[in-house]
């Protein structure tokens, strides 16, 4: 590993390896992006069946007009992770991503960060590995076709990780804009997926076995009625995430059994934000770790109703600095001030310090 440092760090602090975008894009280049996916879940359901060891809260969300910032701590007795994250869909107007996020995993012991990494990317794998492990448990076996409301950003790595995970072998593709939608079916055809697109959301529901939303504007929108939703399908609405922002007609709630990640959280965010405080949810970990059923019968509709939880990014984090350090990828990054006395602060002013504040030049990560 390469460092950022122009002059040579003591040994006694381990600085943070960072990975940046083109670390990460690279990573899975290598391993492979389906490979990855599939990892990814596993290593999430993994954490899933431990929920109860992880110290969980809401996240801390600011609103905007036009977006929101959040931040998404957890931790559990060894690891610390948070999320930094946005949401702004009128970006892409000003060639500016909608989502772009970083993380950071700590040792919990001394507080000491482990990694720094990009999050933009790995977000849009997270979120695609958690909804297949939760189609795993909550769609009916044998589900082969399934239809993209929504074929932004993070619908290709929707559609991979579905293919992977569960063996989907059609897809069915709406979006309002039309480039949107060519655009995922060309990147699917180099994956070697079917996928063909239609002209409005109730076309492209029509015969799947799982519908994704992933809509990203900020609205009270309805994306699915219950009219369009035949019995047995499993709906994985991924879009509505924050307050005010929803994509299914309560209808199509209050006719199936609705799983969502943490509840207090989904409360808040999720598409039941329209339904009374005491309609009924169960938390995914009960379904993967046997305490409460997942689908009951191939008639039940199914709804994983994500807004996204930091349990998941946890999972990612060191996912990817397992997969880092196995690698040898990633810089050393200057983040923590090396000093001989950790109760002398006040001298890394002195005018011959050469620690961490120093100017540092950037080399490129390892090829």
């Amino acid at each position: 590993m390469r460092s950022l440092h122009t002059t040579p760090l003591a040994p006694a602090i381990r600085q943070p390896l960072f990975l940046s975008p083109a670390d990460v894009a690279r990573l899975v280049r290598l391993r492979g992006v389906r490979r990855v996916l599939r990892e990814m879940t596993e290593a999430m359901t993994a954490d899933f069946l431990r929920w109860q060891e992880f110290d969980k809260s809401p996240r801390v969300a600011n609103h905007s007009p036009d977006g929101v910032i959040e931040l998404m701590p957890v931790s559990d007795a060894t690891r610390y992770a948070f999320k930094y994250v946005n949401g702004h869909p009128k970006n892409t107007r000003n060639a500016l991503p909608t989502v772009m996020a970083f993380g950071v995993l700590a040792d919990v012991d001394t507080g000491l960060p482990l990694l720094l990494s990009e999050m933009t990317l790995t977000t849009a794998l997270r979120t695609a590995a958690a909804s297949a492990m939760a189609a795993r448990a909550l769609a009916r076996k044998g589900s082969r076709v399934m239809a993209i409301i929504g074929n932004g950003a993070q619908s290709e790595f929707q559609a991979l990780a579905f293919a992977e995970v569960l063996g989907i072998e059609e897809f069915r593709l709406f979006d309002v804009d039309r480039a949107a939608t060519a655009k995922l079916a060309a990147n699917l055809a180099t994956q070697g997926l079917r996928a063909t697109a239609h002209q409005s959301a109730a076309e492209a529901v029509l015969g799947a076995d799982i519908v994704t939303t992933i809509t990203a504007d900020k609205t009270n929108a309805t994306i699915v009625t219950a009219d369009m939703i035949a019995p047995g399908t499993h709906i994985n609405a991924v879009g509505g995430d924050c307050p005010g922002k929803t994509e299914l007609h309560a209808d199509v709630l209050a006719s199936a059994r609705v799983f969502v990640e943490y509840e207090p959280q989904t409360r808040i965010e999720g598409d039941i934000q329209q339904m009374p405080a005491d309609f009924a949810v169960t938390e995914l970990w009960r379904v993967l770790s046997g305490c409460a059923p997942g689908r009951t019968d191939n008639a039940e509709v199914t709804v994983f109703d994500s807004v996204g939880f930091a349990v998941e990014d946890y999972s990612a984090l060191r996912y990817l600095l397992a997969l880092a350090e196995a690698s040898g990828f990633g810089q050393t990054l200057p983040l923590i001030a090396d000093q001989d006395d950790p109760k002398n602060l006040f001298a890394l002013l002195a005018a011959d310090a050469t620690h961490a504040a120093d100017t540092y030049a950037y080399e490129p990560a390892i090829a």
